[in-house]
């Protein structure tokens, strides 16, 4: 039996070797570059959708024989999983395709700033002779002597945890849905609540999904807890942290830095205090602020997997009947 898999709105251009070869014998795929391009007949014949996007409510009535929906990412707040649970049909995402390299750039990210890189390379570009002073670096700490706070322990978190212990850290985590024990599987010590954590950290990495109870997680309330000196990293959501009480407490140095790989707007709202001051160079917030644009995930390797899973997951369901990483099981009474 064959099943034929639709890719309505194609993200990646070029090629489609790597979403046909996720097929396998079973499966035919069909590419459209956007959900107006998609006939009546090909959504009426799809058995499976893998769409970053989600799919307009007005085409849902064409889904005939759709058995599954795939995300092939992480995030899916962009999605109505209640719509798709009264269809009958199942939420799939893809959530190891960037475990790695997002762990890798939040370290980074720390590194940066802890380490002082950009901080030396922009000065040395002034006066390659005159600043070049190996003892400065503002933020410099030894790693091993710092605690570093980790917020959300699922797979990404779990990666960034492992790396800072790599590094010699004293790492701490904050986390109100693993099972009692998780912590000491890893060697790592658990607190119980945000404050908690950012009172104790030298440096606090986020990774946790974006959803109702996550959005402005990090508020001015968190902020005013932190340690002194604390360095912020957030290669998560942007909306888990509240922009403007971020730019405040950095203003008033509750914070020293922060690196961000992810805003609340993208691109980035160059109106908003904080991204002015930054983009501009205010003496107040040089060399306190990185940002990258929303990068962490990128690699030729992620982006096979992401292309890849994306198609395998929707496959295996179809072949074998075996659902992986469904996200809308609450709202999924019977399939179909």
């Amino acid at each position: 039996m064959s099943y034929t898999v639709l890719w309505p709105a194609m993200r990646w251009p070029g090629d489609r070797h790597i979403e046909i070869a996720s097929m396998g014998e079973q499966g035919r795929a069909v590419f459209c570059d956007s959900f107006a391009a998609v006939t009546d007949e090909q959504w009426a014949s799809a058995d499976a959708i893998v769409s970053a996007p989600d799919i307009p409510a007005e085409f849902h009535p064409r889904l005939s024989r759709c058995r599954i929906f795939v995300t092939p990412k992480v995030g899916f707040d962009n999605i109505d999983l209640a719509a798709w649970g009264r269809l009958g049909i199942p939420v799939c995402n893809v959530p190891d395709y960037g475990t790695q390299e997002v762990a890798d750039h939040a370290m980074a990210l720390l590194l940066s700033l802890m380490k002082g890189i950009t901080f030396h390379t922009r000065e040395l570009k002034k006066d390659p002779r005159g600043l070049w002073r190996p003892a400065l670096n503002p933020f410099g700490k030894r790693l091993s002597a710092c605690v570093c706070g980790i917020v959300g322990l699922g797979r990404i978190g779990t990666a960034a945890a492992l790396r800072a212990k790599a590094f010699g850290m004293d790492v701490v985590v904050y986390d109100p849905y693993i099972s009692n024990g998780s912590e000491l599987a890893l060697g790592v010590r658990r607190v119980h609540s945000l404050k908690e954590l950012f009172a104790q950290s030298d440096v606090v990495s986020l990774h946790v999904p974006l959803s109702p109870e996550t959005e402005k997680l990090i508020d001015a309330e968190v902020l005013a807890a932190s340690k002194p000196g604390l360095v912020l990293i957030n290669t998560a959501r942007g909306p888990i942290i509240d922009l403007d009480a971020l730019y405040h407490a950095l203003k008033a140095n509750q914070l020293q830095a922060v690196g961000l790989d992810v805003l609340p707007v993208e691109p980035a709202d160059p109106d908003h205090p904080l991204i002015r001051a930054w983009a501009t160079g205010e003496e107040w917030i040089d060399h306190r602020l990185l940002i990258t644009p929303h990068s962490a995930f990128f690699t030729p390797e992620s982006v096979y997997d992401m292309r890849f899973k994306g198609g395998e997951v929707a496959m295996t369901y179809l072949t074998t009947g075996r659902l992986q990483n469904c996200v809308n099981l609450e709202f999924l009474q019977q399939r179909r």
